[in-house]
């Protein structure tokens, strides 16, 4: 307490919320990095761990925060730092097959950290989270047809269907999550609505 004091006195109210978000969104950057370590390597397209840590990024940081860190970690990897799947890293990987999904990345935290405190019902939590998912998906099956495939159907195929079952279990993961840790320890006087949501800070 007396630390967190020190902080406010030295750097205000503002600065030091500001420097709160930096730190979650840098937190969520580098869970994104690790889960990107935990992949299958499979052609166009690895199955990854990652994209759980972009809609909880979202889900948990809000729009702004959410999108912040998904453009650290962006930044991370272009500036050639392993964050990203496998042993590529630089700007050459904004080049490549999973281009889309990771400018997908920005698109999907955002739309979740927008959405998803509008309402507290298990319903909307998964059609927020969902909708997270869908966006990163999309973006990616429609880089790989435009620069790579040249087919939306194996495109779709290959960039989207086959992830099916894993992203099932990632969104069911990430619904569980984030209602464990916010939903049920929030107040709320409408049961449709979550007032209290923090849309911007973890």
């Amino acid at each position: 307490m007396r630390y967190e004091a020190g902080v406010i006195r030295a750097f205000g109210p503002s600065q030091t919320l500001e420097l709160e978000q930096i730190r979650n969104a840098a937190v969520f950057a580098a869970l994104t990095a690790l889960g990107a370590k935990v992949y299958i390597p499979h052609e166009p397209i690895p199955f990854t761990l990652q994209t759980l840590f972009v809609v909880l990024a979202g889900a948990f940081l809000g729009k702004r925060g959410g999108t912040m860190s998904m453009l650290l970690y962006l930044v991370l990897g272009a500036a050639g730092f392993p964050v990203f799947a496998g042993p590529e890293a630089g700007l050459a990987v904004f080049a490549g097959p999973t281009a889309g999904y990771l400018l997908g990345f920005v698109a999907a935290a955002a739309v979740v950290g927008g959405t998803i405190g509008r309402r507290s019902s298990f319903a909307w939590t998964v059609l927020s989270i969902l909708t997270g998912f869908t966006l990163i998906f999309a973006c990616g099956s429609a880089w790989l047809n435009f620069f790579f495939i040249h087919n939306w159907s194996v495109s779709v195929t290959q960039g989207f269907l086959i992830f099916s079952f894993w992203d099932l279990v990632k969104l069911a993961a990430a619904v569980a999550v984030y209602r464990a840790l916010v939903v049920r320890n929030t107040p709320r006087t409408n049961p449709s609505i979550d007032t209290n949501h923090k849309s911007d800070t973890f």
